[in-house]
């Protein structure tokens, strides 16, 4: 009987269908077996090699598996922390491998883990950061909820009781009072109109975007909206760049990593100029040239597109510059993200403000003419 072949973990290094780079590790017989499984799995093998040897992990200590699962707020905080400093000088990815290593509880370990791993197959880091939703907590998403919950409720239910005592009086209500009064009468009595009006919006939306020549405009609008249309641009360049720098590192056809990154677009703009890249280079143009022409591409992209064209170091410069537009991103955003839950706080303080104000304006003018 001929014995079983011995198996052995390979580490890789892939891209999927929709493009996005990824990386682990297989078991196999020898790196020809490895690559097949690879291929079964529909990735598109860069780089593999023999992985190091993983140690066995155990069950925690008295099997209480739930707290492995969730950061604390402690945990959280801390991670947070690190991830803030670390990114002012080093990648995102670099950043979140550091954690990972440095990290001593089992746990946390795992989760940050994932997060990394999100982030290196071409994820945002909000959505990285998704996939733990037990220890990474949508907090402006919940104030922003809660929020509109409180306005409702004083709406519907504590104005028409205000609105009752109002009624006897006899006197002309201020028009912030009567604009608060017809929106809460709106509210309670006409609730389904509303939802079904949404409804329609939303459904008229959705078809007519459905059409390739107005979602081509709706997406050509898109990039052009101040700070969502930068993000956008700069969130497709950094994959494009990333995909395009392992391609060429790997000595493999620039025309298959332009394939493989279009499958990720889902702004039709960037996707027909991703198309016109390729056609350019297809008929023997240069892949800076080919992005300028677009003019959807950010200029420092294109730059450094053409410095490693002509030095011969293309891949490298594309790296950096997935580098740089990553690293922007991912600050531009935090600070978004930072700004974001004191605005919601501000915005719904104001809201809520009004309809107390709404409230008081009349009892201050009763007052005043009993007064006289």
């Amino acid at each position: 009987m001929t014995p079983p072949a011995a198996v052995a973990d390979f580490d890789y290094l892939a891209i999927d269908t929709r493009g996005n780079e990824t990386r682990g590790h297989v078991a196999a017989a020898d790196a020809d077996a490895a690559r097949a499984a690879l291929d079964r799995r529909r990735l598109y093998v860069v780089k593999i090699e023999p992985g190091a040897a993983r140690p066995a992990r155990g069950k925690p200590l008295f099997g209480l598996q739930l707290l492995a699962g969730r950061m604390s707020a402690k945990q959280l905080t801390l991670f947070t922390r690190q991830l803030a400093t670390l990114n002012r000088v080093s990648p995102l990815e670099e950043s979140l491998r550091t954690i990972t290593r440095q990290t001593e509880q089992e746990g946390t370990r795992a989760i940050v883990a994932t997060v990394h791993a999100g982030v290196v197959e071409g994820r945002r880091l909000a959505d990285a950061m998704g996939r733990e939703p037990r220890s990474v907590p949508p907090y402006p998403a919940i104030l922003a909820v809660v929020a509109m919950g409180v306005v409702l409720a004083l709406m519907a239910f504590v104005v028409p009781q205000v609105v009752e005592q109002f009624d006897t009086v006899g006197q002309q209500l201020p028009l912030l009072t009567r604009v608060v009064i017809g929106l809460s009468h709106l509210l309670v009595h006409w609730w389904w109109a509303i939802l079904l009006l949404l409804a329609a919006c939303v459904g008229a939306a959705w078809l007519a975007l459905r059409q390739p020549p107005i979602r081509l405009r709706f997406d050509t609008w898109l990039l052009r909206v101040p700070f969502l249309g930068r993000l956008l641009r700069d969130l497709h360049a950094a994959r494009m760049a990333r995909t395009l720098a392992t391609m060429v590192a790997s000595r493999l056809p620039l025309l298959e990593g332009l394939a493989l990154t279009a499958g990720t677009i889902h702004n039709r703009r960037l996707r027909l100029a991703s198309d016109e890249i390729t056609e350019s280079i297809r008929g023997g143009g240069s892949l800076s040239g080919a992005m300028r022409r677009t003019g959807v591409f950010p200029p420092l992209l294109t730059y450094l597109a053409a410095s490693g064209e002509a030095a011969g170091r293309l891949d490298e410069m594309l790296e950096r510059a997935a580098d740089y537009l990553e690293r922007e991103f991912d600050r531009f955003t935090a600070t978004v993200l930072s700004l974001l839950e004191p605005a919601i706080i501000v915005v719904m303080g104001g809201v809520v403000a009004t309809i107390v104000l709404s409230i008081l304006l009349p009892i201050l003018q009763l007052n005043t003419l009993a007064g006289q």
